[in-house]
């Protein structure tokens, strides 16, 4: 099974609806860098969320080391630049990650990433969840995507269920 390194932000929306126990049947382990769950941690984030990092599963593996990175990465936040550390050391590894700048980053250093909606999208083409109803839950947090987006991926599950 490849390496799963998690930033910030699809923990927190996958938490936030209630999912994020689907990562450990996709992936098995869920690796993040210490100043990762930091952020999850923060008096900011939502009170669910702290509540889930303050006692976190046993699949979710974290770095507490900072490790080094590269200058480039400056323009990211930290979580960003930390999980793009890790990834990049952990050979295979996929990478969760919303920000688009991040992802694009992360892609051009050859790493493969994913995004919220695509853990969800993968999550339902096994059946593990509804997709209309995890597009639901994500609209009442303040998650962004577009719409259209979201739309073609409705469809597309629609046509995978048929």
């Amino acid at each position: 099974m490849r390496a799963v390194v998690a930033d910030t932000a699809p923990l927190n929306y996958l938490v936030l609806i209630s999912t994020v126990e689907i990562l450990p049947r996709l992936y098995e382990r869920v690796w993040i860098p210490g100043v990762v769950r930091d952020e999850l941690a923060h008096p900011n984030a939502p009170q669910q969320v702290r509540d889930w990092i303050a006692q976190p599963p046993s699949w979710l593996i974290v770095r507490s080391e900072t490790l080094a990175t590269d200058p480039g990465l400056s323009f990211l936040d930290p979580g960003e630049s930390q999980a793009i550390a890790l990834a990049a050391g952990l050979p295979g590894a996929m990478l969760l990650m919303d920000e688009r700048q991040g992802s694009i980053e992360a892609r051009r250093r050859g790493l493969k990433t994913v995004g919220t909606l695509g853990v969800l999208d993968d999550a339902a083409s096994r059946g593990l969840v509804d997709l209309s109803e995890m597009f639901r839950r994500l609209s009442s947090t303040t998650f962004r995507s577009p719409l259209h987006l979201m739309a073609r991926m409705l469809e597309e599950d629609a046509l995978r269920k048929k």
